[in-house]
């Protein structure tokens, strides 16, 4: 991890370098996921030109600009409505500045974006010096939380990385930005996120679904959003004040009769109604969310016993069940070789038939903004520290759900299955515990466990004198 002055290091690095944020006064503009739409290229063999042109227009016009960002509320109904504010998206985006009542903006490009990048697409400036690469949110696929493998995280998961930063990565605490500046940036995430996956989804739907080859489809296929607009007469049609009294100046708008207003009735298209349906069901995900159960801890009532939970745990873990050695390395001591990639490598390489040491063959992705292949490293558990957190719940639910984006896969939890193909509750509890005894002190077993008269126990709980 970067030292106690990382972010104001990075800062600085990043005012070094030839990019359209940080410290310059270039304009920020959101990039289009190349690297997507190229890997959607190679995978379906059609050229994607076309549908990238008209899906970047439907999410500019869904989510505006960094500078100006909005929230498609006219295509949301219920508890989607308010899922972000307008406003703290506001206060999150853009340059850096402060007024005379000491509220921060431009949130995201103080704290996040030499890491994230302004799309939140994870190549900030920053990112080829770190490793763990930083989260590409466009994916809406997040490793640290408390629901399901596949669900979005909640709310509270968000605000703990915040508060407390990812252990064992280049991700600080920020707890010393104030908790309304927090919660800001908690709404500018989650609003990066959706954006980068309706962009994602409606590239594949537009390919798979709608006929974009070379050329657009039909207007009714075509994704387009038509606006609902009301025709006003004090006003052309660029939206400039029109003025007919040469005493009128800018500060005086025209009175204009709303009954005078005239609305057009504009009937959807197919584009458009698939379009809200990918963006209600990518919002919807964030809504439905939830914390996974995790069963009651059998909390051991005495020293001997949890040393006896331990010792089935560290049989579990170099089992061929659960067989956590073969990654993790025996005692979870790592150094085990994989030649395996996280989710966000693997879009552009071997989920396409390209192989990642493949230079030339990688390249043109390289080109478009994908960060260098690296091979994913197991973590040390023995004497290390846990990313996720090293809570008895956060572990159960590593081990049940898997880390989402990873090769860490989760497990079917079922008593009939125990001992042949699958893991009880109970069995993923003393795995808990044997994780917890490699990465911190364990209370020391009773003498009459320890006793070297008593071989039988020793040999049970793995202790001896």
């Amino acid at each position: 991890m970067f030292g106690p002055h990382s972010r104001l290091w990075l800062l600085a690095a990043a005012c070094c370098l030839p990019v359209g944020f940080g410290c310059s006064d270039s304009t920020m503009e959101f990039e289009s996921n190349r690297v997507h739409a190229m890997a959607l290229e190679r995978s379906r063999d059609v050229p994607t030109d076309a549908a990238l042109a008209d899906v970047e227009l439907v999410i500019a016009e869904l989510f505006g600009t960094p500078e100006e960002p909005t929230w498609p509320s006219d295509h949301l109904t219920g508890e989607q409505l308010e899922l972000v504010s307008l406003e703290r998206l506001q206060q999150a985006s853009g340059s850096v500045e402060s007024d005379a009542e000491n509220v921060h903006r431009g949130l995201y490009t103080e704290h996040c974006v030499i890491c994230h990048g302004v799309s939140g697409s994870g190549t900030g400036p920053a990112s080829m010096y770190q490793w763990p690469y930083p989260r590409d949110f466009r994916a809406g696929v997040f490793k640290w939380k408390s629901s399901e493998r596949d669900a979005k995280p909640t709310r509270d998961d968000l605000r703990r990385l915040l508060e407390n930063g990812i252990p064992g990565s280049p991700m600080p605490s920020f707890a010393t930005v104030a908790p309304e500046d927090r919660e800001a940036l908690i709404d500018y995430l989650i609003y990066l996120s959706i954006r980068g996956e309706v962009e994602r989804q409606l590239l594949a739907v537009a390919i798979d679904d709608l006929g974009y080859e070379e050329t657009p489809p039909n207007d009714d296929l075509r994704l387009r959003l038509a606006s609902s607009k009301e025709s006003d007469p004090g006003k052309d049609e660029a939206g400039n004040i029109i003025f007919t009294d040469l005493n009128q100046s800018s500060r005086d708008e025209p009175q204009v009769d709303e009954s005078d207003s005239v609305e057009i009735d504009v009937v959807s298209t197919e584009g458009e109604l698939i379009a809200i349906s990918v963006l209600q069901s990518v919002v919807g995900e964030w809504i439905e969310t939830t914390v996974a159960p995790v069963p009651t801890e059998p909390i051991p009532g005495a020293a001997d016993e949890l040393h006896a939970s331990i010792a089935r745990g560290a049989k579990l873990f170099g089992g061929q069940i659960a067989n956590c050695a073969g990654c993790h390395g025996p005692e979870g001591q790592g150094g085990m070789p994989l030649n395996d990639l996280d989710d966000w490598t693997k879009e552009f390489t071997t989920r396409i038939g390209i192989t990642p040491t493949d230079a030339d063959a990688v390249k043109p992705f390289r080109k478009a903004g994908a960060l260098p292949p690296r091979i994913i490293q197991p973590r040390r558990l023995s004497g290390g520290v846990l990313r996720g957190g090293d809570e008895p719940e956060t572990i159960f639910r590593r081990i049940q759900h898997g880390i989402a984006g990873t090769p860490m896969p989760g497990v079917d939890l079922s008593e009939s299955a125990a001992g042949t193909t699958g893991l009880t509750p109970g069995d993923v509890w003393d795995l808990v515990h044997y994780v917890q005894s490699l990465v911190q002190p364990t209370p020391k077993p009773s003498v009459r466990v320890a006793d070297d008269k008593n071989p039988l126990a020793a040999a049970e709980t793995g202790v001896s004198s």
